[in-house]
């Protein structure tokens, strides 16, 4: 069979777009508004930042585990009162 068809002997139509312009017609197309670049990153800023939350975590960790502490030494001693 020397001519091009489709599955089943049925020749394509010709307003049917062929398999190598059907692939290139499959490239996914960008969804929603195409946005600008990122503004540049002042790493200084960032890095100010970033040790700046870390100070603060480690002085929140330090608060939560002296009340913890505390919290477990109000125990003890309330336990040593209820056994009097």
């Amino acid at each position: 069979m020397a001519s091009r068809g489709r599955r089943g002997g049925a020749p394509a139509r010709e307003d049917e777009p062929r398999c190598e312009e059907r692939a290139e017609q499959q490239a996914p197309t960008p969804q929603g508004p195409v946005l600008p670049p990122p503004p540049p990153v002042d790493y200084g800023v960032f890095m100010q930042g970033l040790v700046q939350a870390m100070q603060m975590q480690a002085h929140t960790q330090a608060a939560l585990q002296a009340q913890l502490e505390a919290q477990e030494r109000a125990d003890v001693w309330w336990a040593s009162i209820l056994r009097t």
